[in-house]
């Protein structure tokens, strides 16, 4: 009798099995997407500074022999970046805190940077910032008005953003 009873039983239709099946299917695979993409954000962010403008200006008359510089970037990657060097043609930018600059016939024996009140500065992603660069005729080559320098900005991710500056 009991085994009359259980050939009488019917058990899920082949079809709602199927849709079942494929809708679990689609959920798990939906949540590992949402768990993936968490996990590649994290390790696939990255530092993307942009020199935007430069503007040089020469010195006051009363010291003739200096240029400032001044760089306008962007960071557009998708993590902060800091900067932690200044170059001009090769040679590193002596940092300074703002009101203790040099006096300008100090400027004229090397090159000083401006990175706004640190000597590391942190740009976040999306924002902007700027570097300010002292250039003096004594820092290395002889500069006049007309020579071309190679300002060189390194950040603490390795990577380096030049800009070509000629002096005005």
């Amino acid at each position: 009798m009991k085994l009359s009873k259980l050939k009488n039983r019917k058990a899920i239709s082949p079809v709602i099995a199927t849709v079942i099946l494929v809708a679990v299917a689609i959920t798990i695979s939906v949540a590992v997407a949402y768990w993936m993409g968490g996990i590649s954000g994290q390790y696939t962010k990255f530092e993307k500074v942009e020199i935007q403008a430069a503007s040089c200006i020469k010195s006051p008359t009363a010291y003739p022999n200096f240029w400032v510089i001044t760089l306008t970037l962007k960071n557009s990657g998708s993590a902060t970046s800091t900067l932690n060097g200044v170059y001009v043609d090769d040679i590193v930018a002596v940092y300074y805190t703002p009101p203790t600059v040099p006096a300008p016939p100090a400027l004229t024996s090397s090159i000083y940077a401006d990175v706004d009140l640190t000597i590391t500065k942190s740009i976040l992603s999306g924002a902007s910032g700027t570097v300010t660069v002292y250039v003096g005729t004594s820092w290395g080559a002889p500069v006049t008005s007309g020579t071309t320098i190679d300002i060189k900005i390194h950040s603490a991710g390795g990577m380096d953003y030049i800009k070509l500056v000629q002096l005005v």
